[in-house]
């Protein structure tokens, strides 16, 4: 099985997990692969941007780096700053090769700790990325609803359909078909994107 951990924080954008988890657990559904773990710097709740409260299962202190095979990271308001835990595991992760994905202001994060520097990457804006003292890779800027490199993934916080399908690409979480008939579901929600949906692709 494969575990996922998903960074819980205050004013985490609801919406930029809104396509990945419920896609996650469809694959549950069909055959248990995924261990998917919210995790913050404690286990207190926190409040959504949206309202929402999370308690997450554990903190990342308690997680063994190498039990995991995904981080998540979404956008919050507090990306400025902080988060410094998280953005080391990212770290440490990116250099063992296992993959991270971040969306909106987590990208902001990984620009502070240089991640973003010498790699293809997107975000909400380059001049949102220059915020960060340590980005030195707008070279590798692109505008795209999201770029999947080797070990990261990044998008904008425009692009949740897309973020969720480079990482159910990168985990095979589905067959390349179903993958493109959910993407093409909801991203113009014709019936024939259904049909093959529910056919396995087909």
């Amino acid at each position: 099985m494969k575990t996922i951990v998903v960074y819980v924080t205050d004013t985490l954008a609801d919406w930029e997990l809104g396509y990945v988890l419920p896609g996650l657990a469809m694959a549950n559904g069909m055959q248990q692969r995924f261990d998917v773990i919210t995790a913050g710097t404690r286990t207190d709740p926190v409040r959504t941007k949206g309202g929402l409260t999370v308690v997450p299962d554990a903190s990342l202190a308690d997680i063994n780096p190498e039990d995991i095979d995904l981080l998540i990271i979404p956008g919050a308001d507090t990306w400025a700053a902080g988060h410094d835990e998280v953005l080391q595991l990212a770290s440490d992760l990116v250099a063992a090769g296992t993959p991270v994905a971040a969306i909106c202001g987590a990208t902001l994060g990984l620009a502070r700790t240089g991640l973003l520097n010498d790699r293809p990457h997107t975000s909400n804006a380059p001049d949102f990325l220059a915020q960060a003292p340590a980005y030195h890779g707008s070279q590798h800027y692109r505008e795209a609803k999201v770029v999947a490199e080797d070990t990261v993934i990044t998008a904008p916080a425009t692009a949740p359909i897309d973020f969720a399908r480079a990482i159910f690409e990168r985990l095979e979480v589905f067959p390349a078909p179903v993958i493109e008939a959910w993407y093409g579901l909801y991203t113009t929600g014709e019936r024939r994107y259904y049909d093959a949906l529910v056919g396995g692709g087909q």
